[in-house]
């Protein structure tokens, strides 16, 4: 019994010290994360100020190089357009992968901030736009130099390798494919684990929401040129109407959703935009459907794609048009894939950020049907650890205001969308970091 007893006391003993280990670990993570929050937010209000569009983030990457090379990492510019690869080896260890993506929204900034936007600039598409950080990428920056700044400061506490990736043109859905292509995994160390987050525009500030597997989906823009015979509107006999057969795409695409998939298999088909015809009397001889496709699996995205192909041409079939004037069907390029968080290890980081900030802090969410293209950094290697996560910006007064009056709040790429960037920050800083320290732990 005695025996009992000493171990029963010793057990109790380490716990004890685990525990405060534990708490002093966290304790000293907050504190040096709040000893860097005023020159991050320096950085944060000027990346703010100074915003580029998807593959024209020169500025940004030139900007965020220099201080990753002044932290001690070794970087490399231009990776896949305008991307930046640091790289910081400290022994032997797993290697993890950290990414922000760069680039701002042709957006007129309303949001009334000191520091707002004033940024104007030509498009791709060679129209004069304003520019704004409407989805908030100059926060993943800020935290993105924040946590480079940590670790390499804290190196003895960690041993492995950092790949941290400035990524472009998340926007168009082709950043992490660019950089992918142009030799991430093979010109670089390939990492064993992956990390990201993004601010959200639907949780409290300071608040982190975690989704095992599928977290976005897959998104596809497809095309459909209906074609027809065009002629006056007083002898429609006369004519193969295109407005009235692409209405009938219209309504026979909502089945797909509704009839042909698991009722517990999310998905969407929207058609976003029908355009035909330039007058009242005049029957045109083509229309154009501009659709946006989201799934999760690769299974429910081909079963998608090929329905809308098979309705197209079934209802040219069915209105008796010949096979040259069949509707046409295009997959635009810039697909992006699902996001999907490893399950196993995103539950043991939602654990670790509990005990680091607290469990009133940390929950998880549903998956979001809004495209992201950190995914591809997983579909690449599915061995990869991958793991994106929530840092809630919505500031605590706007959102105590929202829920007792039910209004709304501005979303991701609102002109007036303005998160409480020193929570966002602070939180996804000290989050970033003790993964890292976790992981990479000697």
């Amino acid at each position: 019994m005695k025996n009992i007893a000493l171990i029963t006391s010793v057990l109790c003993l380490v716990s004890s010290s685990l525990t405060y280990a534990t708490a002093n670990s966290s304790s000293n993570n907050a504190k040096s994360v709040q000893a860097a929050m005023p020159e991050l937010m320096t950085l944060y209000k000027d990346l703010h100020q100074t915003p580029e569009l998807s593959s024209a983030e020169f500025n940004t990457a030139k900007k965020l190089a220099k201080i990753a090379r002044e932290l001690g990492f070794d970087v490399t510019e231009k990776v896949g357009g305008t991307g930046v690869v640091a790289v910081l080896k400290n022994g032997k260890g797993p290697t993890v992968l950290i990414r922000a993506d760069m680039d701002a929204l042709p957006v007129k900034e309303q949001t009334g901030l000191a520091f707002a936007s004033k940024v104007t600039t030509t498009t791709e598409e060679g129209q004069q736009a304003h520019v704004m950080h409407a989805c908030a990428h100059d926060t993943h920056m800020s935290s993105w130099v924040g946590t480079a700044k940590l670790l390499s400061e804290n190196k003895k506490s960690w041993s492995g390798t950092l790949v941290m990736i400035l990524q472009p043109a998340e926007e168009r859905g082709r950043g992490a494919k660019d950089m992918l292509a142009d030799g991430l995994y093979k010109r670089f160390p390939k990492p064993d684990y992956a990390l990201a987050f993004h601010n959200s525009a639907s949780l409290k500030a300071g608040v982190i929401g975690y989704t095992p597997g599928f977290t976005f989906a897959n998104v596809d823009s497809v095309n459909i040129l209906v074609k027809g015979v065009g002629g006056h509107g007083a002898y429609p006999h006369a004519t193969k109407d295109p407005i009235v057969l692409g209405a009938r795409i219209v309504g026979a695409l909502q089945t797909l959703v509704s009839r042909e998939l698991d009722p517990q298999d999310p998905a969407v088909v929207t058609v976003g935009s029908f355009q035909s015809g330039t007058k009242h009397n005049i029957i045109s001889d083509q229309a154009l459907l501009l659709l946006t496709v989201r799934s999760y699996s690769d299974e429910t995205r081909q079963t998608l794609l090929d329905g809308i192909a098979r309705i197209a041409k079934g209802e040219g079939i069915a209105m008796g048009l010949p096979e040259k004037l069949l509707p046409v069907v295009t997959v635009k390029d810039e697909y992006t894939p699902a996001t999907y968080n490893a399950p196993e290890f995103t539950k043991k980081m939602a654990n670790l950020f509990s005990a680091e900030l607290g469990k009133d802090r940390i929950i998880e969410v549903p998956p979001v049907m809004a495209g992201e293209d950190f995914g591809r950094y997983y579909k690449a290697d599915t061995n990869i650890k991958s793991m994106i996560f929530w840092v809630g910006g919505v500031p605590v007064d706007k959102w105590q205001a929202a829920q007792e009056t039910g209004e709304g709040l501005p979303s991701l790429h609102s002109p007036y969308w303005a998160p409480d960037a020193q929570k966002v920050i602070s939180t996804a800083t000290q989050a970033m970091n003790s993964a890292v320290l976790t992981i990479l732990a000697k």
